[in-house]
């Protein structure tokens, strides 16, 4: 851990989030000169302060730790599983709403015009269905998100689909 580069983002936000070292300090129950501390790079904030503190700046513990930055080797699971509801729960707005709903038609729609498909259709077919799951995943993928393989194995009936997710993960492991 870089501990300037974290007392520097520490800084950074606490200045942007307009508070002086004194009041950061007050809110956490803490001295001004342990906030100065953390700033010059002297110090760590303290594990039991790490969550309050990322709640007073707005950020996030990984992100804190990293300085600013979200390392891609650090990257935040999708869980497989949760694709496949996110696509049961789209389906589930039809009958939730109705199907003639502004709500549901127009999220049917903007999909369909901005993936060049036909949603529903593509719902209503295992093999299509899968290619939107994949389609998902591999655009987490793209945006540094990782997926297990296990879980993609047991998912997945159409091994193409299983191959390309693979392959983005491996293409992106590379690039890393």
């Amino acid at each position: 851990m870089d501990m300037m580069k974290i007392g520097g983002y520490i800084q950074h936000l606490r200045k942007a989030a307009g508070l002086t070292q004194k009041a950061l300090a007050d809110q956490l129950g803490i001295s001004f000169q342990a906030v100065s501390k953390w700033e010059r790079g002297e110090a760590l904030p303290d594990t039991g302060l790490l969550l309050e503190l990322c709640d007073a700046l707005n950020t996030t513990a990984d992100k804190l730790l990293n300085g600013g930055s979200v390392l891609l080797k650090n990257r935040r699971l999708m869980r497989v599983e949760d694709v496949i509801a996110g696509f049961e729960h789209m389906e589930k707005m039809g009958s939730c709403f109705g199907e003639n709903c502004d709500f549901f038609t127009g999220m049917v729609e903007g999909i369909d015009r901005k993936m060049n498909i036909d949603l529903l259709d593509y719902l209503s077919h295992r093999k299509t269905r899968e290619a939107l799951w994949a389609e998902v995943l591999i655009q987490g993928i793209l945006a540094g998100r990782t997926v297990d393989l296990d879980e993609v194995d047991a998912n997945f009936t159409n091994k193409k689909m299983v191959f390309e997710i693979r392959k983005f993960l491996e293409k992106t492991a590379e690039n890393q």
